[in-house]
């Protein structure tokens, strides 16, 4: 089936934020109510043909902070060689620095140092969302915050209002295809839009739930799954995703 192109209708809904007298959050219903879900081991193709099986875990991820890198190294010293693959190769050796000076995660053998190639005992897939699960905690909480919000994306906005005062405008939405820039045009495969990944059995508000949370907290969250059962009861009216019709 076919990737869905940019450009088409979309809904938004915008509510301050109940935590943050400062902030508006504008959020996007169409993608948020759209049935898009992870597919990786299950048909995901990768986003290069040259690792399929590495999904979007090829480049290796890069860090928001200090804070995050620093989440993400007390999780690596709690792997073992038994749940990381390459814990006797990589060591503490895991991260490297971009063409920008840029800290993350090392690349290796066309994929992420901490991608579990098919066929590992300790498991497929990201050892640290392996880590997590095994510890009974949510994978956000161990991975590189971009692992984990991709493909939700956060923006941070300021806006002026005519009477000269001013907000922070908060968008949650789709990191579509577009998000990465000219790099985007290079992706042999993306799912965002993609109608093979718009197979869930939850809409993504609901699937995604705790990410949402950990990107607008709690009484945001609140605000948008209202919004968003609002919107889906609308009918035939709403501009519902492409992908997931």
């Amino acid at each position: 089936m076919p990737e869905v192109l940019m450009g088409f209708p979309r809904t938004w809904v915008e509510f301050p934020n109940p935590d943050d007298s400062t902030e508006t959050f504008r959020c996007d219903l169409t993608w948020l109510t759209s049935r898009w879900t992870c597919i990786f081991g299950q048909g995901c193709p990768g986003i290069y043909s040259s690792s399929p099986e590495a999904g979007c875990c090829t480049l290796g991820a890069h860090f928001a902070d200090d804070e995050d890198h620093q989440r993400v190294a007390e999780a690596v010293a709690r792997l073992t060689p038994e749940r990381w693959e390459r814990h006797d190769e990589v060591g503490a050796d895991w991260t490297e620095t971009d063409d920008d000076g840029e800290l993350k995660t090392r690349a290796l053998g066309g994929a992420c140092v901490f991608h579990n190639s098919r066929g590992f005992a300790g498991g497929y897939g990201c050892a640290l969302h392996g880590l997590a699960l095994e510890e009974g905690v949510e994978p956000l909480t161990l991975k590189p915050d971009v692992c984990w919000q991709l493909p939700l994306r956060r923006q941070f906005r300021d806006v002026e209002r005519g009477d000269g005062t001013s907000y922070t405008e908060v968008q949650i939405g789709e990191y579509e295809r577009g998000g990465w820039g000219p790099g985007g045009h290079d992706l042999d495969w993306y799912c965002s839009s993609n109608t093979e990944a718009h197979v869930g059995a939850e809409p993504v508000y609901v699937s995604n739930r705790a990410e949402l949370v950990a990107l607008m907290g709690q009484a945001g969250y609140a605000e948008l799954e209202r919004q968003c059962e609002a919107f889906l009861a609308g009918g035939a009216g709403a501009s519902r995703h492409p992908a997931s019709e």
